[in-house]
């Protein structure tokens, strides 16, 4: 990317960004490289399988995904800014805001749409007639929780053949940082658990695809539009991340309540 925007200068954004950006970002690709082989041999012959039916439809659905992960993780931002642990970032000019709120809403319906793919429609979905139902949504709930931690680790000085390879083992280790994984670890464990329970009582995948996307939104946003207060309280109400602090659980567990309700008055069972 370094050598194609030396002649092409609008590629120069993308070439300066960090290089374990592009390291995540390979991960990403091969997954999606790996998906159809992979529901090959889970026997999922049709996207149905997965979740994907026709949109046709499922408006609704989306919807009220969206709706209460923007509702929940908004009382944990107005909370976080009316305690004085955050504030907002006068230096930001409206033009900046937009943009800012243009990419949270971007990155909220692409992340979500593979991220559902992959952990409730492959992982959760097919691990169920293979594992049980506790089974299969704790796994799949702990490995969505556990991938979100990597860390972001300097650059290399110089770019070689396994520098990729080096900058992963380096991104691995925020998985023994106890203080990074708790309470974020639970947040998004029940998170992905709440996930998992929509995906069930819905039957497609597009009510837990706007509930991750209304949590990405804010989780974009707040860090990009807020900052840290002086001795502000971040056990409770985290950093600009927005899960790393206890409130975030409560935000997640909020939603559990609500998705619960939603079942049952679904007549199902979570």
């Amino acid at each position: 990317m370094q050598t194609l925007a030396a002649h092409a200068p609008f590629l120069q954004g993308t070439a300066a960004q960090p290089f374990h950006r592009y390291v995540n970002r390979c991960v990403y690709v091969l997954a999606l490289a790996g998906l159809w082989p992979l529901l090959r041999a889970l026997q999922a012959r049709e996207w149905a399988a997965v979740g994907l039916v026709s949109p046709s439809g499922q408006g609704g659905r989306f919807l009220f995904g969206f709706g209460l992960g923007f509702l929940s993780l908004l009382l944990v931002a107005v909370g976080g800014l009316a305690s004085g642990a955050r504030v907002l970032n006068h230096d930001l000019e409206l033009g900046l805001v937009l943009r800012s709120a243009g990419i949270a809403l971007f990155s909220a319906m692409t992340v979500s749409v593979l991220e559902e793919l992959l952990f409730r429609g492959v992982l959760y979905g097919r691990l169920r007639p293979a594992t049980g139902e506790m089974t299969a949504l704790l796994l799949s709930a702990g490995i969505y929780s556990i991938v979100h931690f990597f860390q972001r680790p300097p650059p290399p000085v110089v770019i070689h053949a396994a520098s990729g390879f080096e900058t992963l083992g380096q991104m691995l280790r925020g998985f023994a940082d106890m203080q990074a994984l708790f309470p974020g670890f639970l947040t998004l464990l029940v998170g992905g658990i709440v996930l998992a329970w929509l995906y069930q009582v819905s039957g497609t995948l597009y009510a837990s695809m706007g509930l991750h996307a209304g949590w990405i939104f804010w989780l974009k946003l707040y860090g990009a539009a807020t900052r840290e207060a002086p001795g502000a309280p971040f056990w409770l109400w985290g950093s600009g991340k927005l899960i790393d602090g206890w409130s975030a659980l409560l935000g997640m567990c909020f939603c559990a309540v609500v998705v619960r309700g939603y079942a049952r008055n679904r007549g199902t069972q979570v």
